[in-house]
């Protein structure tokens, strides 16, 4: 009984180490399998959301400004706030608009009226023209006087010349025993002087045309001046037409009280608030 076992009391220790391998290969394979679906999920973009058809608009994006009607409780604010005051003092000639009214950058608000500030303008005006005439008048004396100073010079230089010619002949008539030697010495002397005069008659020309610049550009600056002044008489003639200066809504003329027609204003008063 003992010489007959069976099949399964026969020891195969070849099967227990190939079933030990297929686990190992088994366990090996999940976890490679594992950490590649780990990897995969971890570099997947976010799916997008879903939503409704019914809850989204359809449409091609088109760049410019977007708007959102909002209904709330609250109180509105004006982005921009510009107080107009007097420049100039002056008397409200005429209101032009209401508060509550929309008004553009040039709408005109009120007009004023200030006789001294006309009066000052026409007579910066007139003090231009007056200076603008003593300038040219200036020019035309300075251009007669130059070339008067040209001209003086030039005969100069024409007598300079003609001497320097008799003296040369009058060197050959004296060495050729024609002309006495005293003769000779005076047209050589003549001529010396005159080439004297002429020189200096050519360094007193340069120092009257910078003399006549000068006196030019001094009556150029006085008339700047007054063209200056006659711009900011203008301007403040133009000032008495109050303009709105910027798109919005007239909320307020006056400080205080609303402005009456014929009502002084002192310069810096507020005569209108635009939002």
């Amino acid at each position: 009984r003992l010489n007959r076992l069976s099949d399964m009391d026969i020891a195969r220790p070849d099967v227990a180490r190939a079933r030990r391998r297929r686990r190992l290969l088994y366990s090996a394979g999940s976890l490679a399998v594992l950490i590649a679906a780990t990897l995969g999920l971890t570099r997947l973009k976010p799916a997008a959301p879903t939503v409704d058809r019914a809850q989204v608009w359809l449409d091609t994006v088109k760049r410019g400004e977007m708007l959102r009607q909002v209904r709330g409780n609250g109180t509105l604010v004006p982005e921009e706030i510009h107080w107009i005051p007097a420049t100039t003092p002056g008397r409200i000639e005429r209101i032009r608009v209401l508060p509550g009214a929309e008004v553009k950058a040039d709408t005109i608000l009120v007009e004023l009226s200030n006789p001294e500030v006309e009066q000052a303008a026409i007579d910066a005006e007139w003090q231009l023209k007056a200076a603008e005439a003593q300038y040219n008048k200036l020019k035309v004396q300075l251009e007669s006087d130059r070339l008067s100073q040209v001209a003086q010079a030039a005969q100069l230089n024409s007598e300079c010349m003609i001497a320097k010619v008799d003296a040369e002949a009058d060197t050959t008539l004296e060495a050729e025993k024609l002309v006495d030697r005293l003769t000779a010495l005076r047209s050589r002397t003549r001529a010396e002087q005159l080439a004297i005069r002429h020189e200096l008659e050519q360094k007193r020309l340069a120092i009257l045309e910078q003399n006549h610049q000068a006196q030019l550009a001094a009556q150029q600056a006085e008339l700047e001046r007054f063209r200056a002044l006659l711009a900011l008489k203008r301007k403040h003639l133009a000032e008495l037409t109050v303009h709105a200066g910027i798109d919005g809504v007239l909320q307020r003329l006056g400080d205080q009280d609303q402005l009456q027609v014929g009502q002084q204003l002192a310069a810096g008063a507020n005569i209108a608030r635009v939002a």
